[in-house]
């Protein structure tokens, strides 16, 4: 009862904030009010999380969000804890409705949990805690054990395909998950993964049979598993490493096996990545340049004709990550340091991009100042198009916010 009171509490003063005159400020330093506006953008912001403790919106490739059914509006599932500590333990899922900011909590138990895979038509978010992986529907809130891996199979989801019967991701031999344990760093384990050659395979999980397939097999460091959201049977793939020295992005066809190459080098230290599918699933695209830290793109293949397409974009405007608007004529982008490896000395934004024949304009819309990279702020565009939810830290601890498309009037 206690908690429900909360979320009223909270539910009233958000929307007496809306109502109130929301304050022109910088972004971050200090502790935000629930709305305000950038003082540098002029575009309107808020904390969508309004709860105690730590909050974390998903990766830039998977999607949080459950669109409205008639009965509840849009809502984003998301981590959070009940301390300033993002450890991984006692991480539990929520969600947030996205018109009245009310949030529920999903899980309970205090069990680090891997996967952040949400059902759109099943409403069911799936996530793997050890060798289980469980299911939680967001509008029953009742949980279910999925699938358990065997004992010689220790595999880690990542992707659910189209039409949610399948599950899919990779396994690591053991040999790789040991030099993970003693280099738990990215700096130092990065490298000696790549190096090592170990064997990885690919596999999906029938979620009505329960059988587990394995597809495909390479001793390269697959990774970034992800279905296409429009074609059931089609999953990319990633050859993780220095960018520089591996051809990255590759595609599976799930019933003839056909592995794809989806973009070649073609220059000296070209890097190609962070790649993910177009919402029709017609194009992947990816952070491209040519060479790497000179020459800055984002890059398109054509998934079914292989055809490319790549926009440019100044040293300051490249990002992390990328994404496209669910209409696909926007782009944004969460920024990055000055230590990335653009080296961007004004490169602490998140960007909104428009296409604009072999180039993209763009448009600042919050300022990243005081938010520490090594938090990657991950941008989604929210279901209606209007606003880009990200994660950061410019307040001293994590939560996930919404900056407005459309600029303020103040």
């Amino acid at each position: 009862m206690k908690n429900k009171f909360s979320l009223i509490l909270i539910s009233i003063f958000i929307s007496i904030s809306y109502l109130a005159a929301q304050p022109i400020i910088q972004t971050g330093g200090m502790k935000m009010p629930a709305v305000w506006i950038d003082k540098d953008t002029h575009h309107k912001v808020m904390r969508l999380t309004q709860r105690e403790g730590n909050s974390a919106s998903f990766y830039f490739h998977n999607n949080p969000f459950i669109s409205g059914d008639g009965k509840n509006e849009d809502r984003m599932v998301f981590y959070g804890n009940d301390v300033y500590k993002a450890d991984g333990v006692g991480m539990q899922l929520f969600t947030v409705n996205l018109s009245d900011f009310k949030i529920t909590q999903l899980t309970d138990k205090s069990f680090r949990k891997n996967g952040e895979i949400v059902g759109k038509k099943n409403h069911n978010v799936y996530y793997q805690v050890n060798d289980s992986v469980f299911s939680i529907n967001i509008d029953t809130r009742m949980a279910i054990l999925v699938f358990v891996f065997p004992t010689d199979f220790k595999g880690a989801i990542t992707t659910l395909n189209a039409d949610e019967t399948l599950l899919g991701g990779v396994c690591a031999s053991n040999e790789e998950k040991e030099i993970s344990r003693k280099n738990p760093l990215k700096h130092d384990y990065f490298n000696k993964i790549y190096d090592a050659k170990l064997k990885r395979t690919l596999f999906t999980i029938d979620l009505k049979t329960k059988v587990l397939t394995k597809l495909f097999s390479d001793n390269a460091w697959l990774n970034h598993v992800q279905f296409s959201p429009a074609d059931p049977k089609l999953m990319m793939f990633c050859h993780e490493g220095p960018w520089h020295k591996v051809d990255r992005i590759w595609t599976i066809q799930l019933d003839t096996k056909e592995v794809k190459l989806m973009h070649k080098r073609t220059v000296d230290m070209e890097i190609a990545g962070h790649e993910w599918f177009s919402p029709d699933g017609k194009i992947i695209w990816y952070d491209l340049q040519q060479p790497r830290g000179g020459t800055f793109f984002v890059g398109g293949t054509d998934v079914k004709s292989g055809k490319e397409i790549k926009y440019k974009l100044e040293r300051n405007q490249w990002s992390v990550h990328y994404t496209i608007s669910w209409d696909q004529k926007l782009f944004a982008g969460d920024g990055g340091d000055s230590t990335a490896v653009a080296k961007a000395k004004d490169g602490k934004w998140i960007n909104l991009f428009t296409p604009m024949g072999t180039h993209f304009s763009f448009e600042r819309l919050v300022n990243m100042k005081y938010h520490q990279y090594h938090l990657e702020p991950n941008v989604h565009f929210s279901p209606d198009g209007k606003w880009i939810i990200f994660r950061a830290n410019f307040e001293g601890f994590e939560s996930v916010y919404a900056v407005e498309i459309a600029k303020s009037n103040k």
